[in-house]
């Protein structure tokens, strides 16, 4: 096949290109230029998209012998990602832009240009793995990116190949040192690309400005503090609250609930922040066929952890398609514009991705049970 391998500079998309190489695949690499600032350098493992990562991918390209190029998506990555992060946090939801750069970029502009000069498919360096079209876990779990390709269709699946799945990282840089790649030992890159001093509060301040309101306890109704805007908050922050004195009972205070319109950040106890339920938006489907009726599943709501059992349905709410999630166990820290995903309960399949969704709301009221003789029903 003619793929297009996408390298970052790193040590994955490296050895992902040259397992693509090594299959007899005709491959050609590309750079997503995606900083505004391109000729900013990384500052350790923060940043992306810099001159030093393009230098990175250019050099390993050279070793692999194959073509290399750079595309500017600086344009497109800051509309789909950057401004809509801005906009969410504005609205006081709590987006994962890594979600957004692989379903609006990765898998879509870069892919669809793909598919227009010729190519068959795109390589990237993602710990995920697919079979007969189906999204699965990567084998090293601790690295496992399933989550944030979840929101891929099935079409954008099967145009997709990624071949550093099947091993653990620690065997990857083994092999990158192997073939000769300088990248071998590169630091991996963390927290928001585009955020390279790791300040998100200061980012988002620049952008959004002051639009001041209250921090209000969620028992007394007493303000606390006042802010200079909901895009400093999320669900289930504690630290940097801006509030001076402890709770009555000396027990920590987290964000409970974003009031955007109001400007106003509820803080409450921990047992205020659990979910029992949570309403998704904008579903996606990896099988490209909605379920019919309810089935169980396990359900993340962040990249790395978050998980509970869980009772699922595809469900139209005015007209829009939705999922009901309804969890067996209670979750902590969910919040509005964060993405669930749903994989599958079986001891045979349980790696495998059903679906997934930005979740629109939460619930904290917890089921009704009812006993009848000696069974429980929900």
């Amino acid at each position: 096949m003619r793929v297009l391998a996408a390298m970052s500079g790193g040590v994955d998309s490296s050895v992902a290109a040259a397992r693509a190489v090594a299959e007899g695949h005709d491959v050609v690499g590309v750079h997503l230029a995606l900083s505004t600032a391109p000729g900013a350098l990384r500052t350790g493992s923060r940043g992306c998209c810099s001159r030093e990562d393009a230098g990175d991918a250019r050099r390993v390209a050279d070793v692999l012998g194959i073509p290399f190029y750079v595309w500017d998506f600086a344009d497109r990555f800051k509309e789909d990602v950057i401004d809509e992060f801005v906009a969410d946090y504005a609205a006081g939801r709590t987006p994962n832009p890594c979600v957004s750069c692989n379903e609006k970029i990765k898998f879509s502009a870069l892919s669809d240009r793909a598919v227009a000069l010729g190519f068959d498919a795109v390589v990237t360096g993602h710990y995920a793995r697919l079979h007969g079209g189906e999204l699965r876990r990567a084998v090293d779990v601790d690295k496992d990116q399933s989550y944030v390709l979840a929101v891929l269709t099935r079409e954008q699946l099967s145009r997709a190949m990624f071949p550093v799945g099947d091993t653990r990282k620690s065997g990857i840089r083994d092999e990158a040192a192997a073939l000769g790649l300088a990248v071998a030992d590169k630091a991996d890159s963390h927290d928001i690309c585009f955020i390279p001093s790791g300040d998100t509060r200061a980012f988002l301040g620049a952008r959004i400005g002051v639009r001041t309101g209250t921090v209000v306890d969620a028992d007394s109704g007493d303000i606390l503090a006042d802010h200079d805007g909901v895009h400093g908050f999320t669900i289930g922050q504690r630290k940097g609250l801006g509030i001076s004195a402890p709770a009555a009972d000396g027990k920590p205070r987290y964000v409970t609930d974003i009031d955007p319109t109001s400007g106003t950040v509820t803080v409450g106890s921990v047992d205020r922040l659990q979910v029992w339920s949570i309403r998704v938006e904008r579903p996606v489907w990896t099988s490209g066929t909605t379920p019919d009726g309810p089935f169980e599943a396990t359900v993340q709501v962040r990249a790395h952890g978050g998980m509970a059992a869980v009772t699922a349905e595809a469900i139209t709410v005015d007209g829009s398609p939705m999922i009901e999630i309804s969890l067996h166990t209670p979750l902590t820290g969910v919040a509005a514009g964060q993405t669930a995903v749903l994989y599958a309960d079986d001891p045979d399949r349980g790696d495998l991705v059903i679906g997934s969704g930005r979740i629109g709301g939460t619930r904290g009221d917890r089921p009704v049970e009812a006993t009848v003789g000696s069974a429980t029903q929900r």
